[in-house]
């Protein structure tokens, strides 16, 4: 069983992600006001960080340089689900630090997929190809929401 963070503003979004979670053996903990996240994060412990990118106060771009940054935190594996699909999102994403990136609407099996494969490798996986310490020295410019993939709540 893995501890699970899971960071998102959409109630129907945590009730499926944290349900998803459960049946698969986790113990999920939800977040929906991104500004309460890393203190959750630090206190929760978790073995993987699963966020939105769009919310409210905090970005989900800059949630995940705040992770990156944090030495307690900064080795968590983060997942980005987000209804973002323009070009050049992913790749935004993956520069903050965030290892792996899912599109809402989310295939399930894709979801629970990448939840495996995250906590099989860990933090071993760099998701810039660069040194783990610049992860959370990309820009600040976030990217923005489309139509395809979802709706961002």
């Amino acid at each position: 069983m893995a501890n699970i963070l899971i960071v998102e503003d959409n109630a129907l979004n945590i009730k499926l992600f944290c349900d998803l979670l459960a049946a698969h053996g986790h113990k999920p903990e939800a977040v929906s006001d991104s500004r309460n996240a890393l203190a959750t994060a630090r206190e929760f412990k978790p073995d993987l960080v699963i966020t939105d990118i769009q919310l409210p106060h905090v970005s989900g771009l800059d949630l995940i340089r705040m992770i990156r940054k944090d030495t307690e935190l900064a080795s968590v594996p983060i997942m980005a689900v987000t209804a973002y699909s323009a070009v050049g999102d992913e790749e935004r994403i993956r520069a903050a630090g965030a290892q792996a990136y899912v599109s809402k609407p989310i295939s399930v099996v894709k979801f629970a997929q990448t939840v495996d494969d995250l906590l099989a490798k860990g933090s071993d996986t760099d998701p810039t190809g660069q040194a783990r310490a610049s992860w959370a020295n990309e820009s600040n410019g976030a990217p923005g929401p489309t139509d395809a993939g979802g709706e961002e709540s």
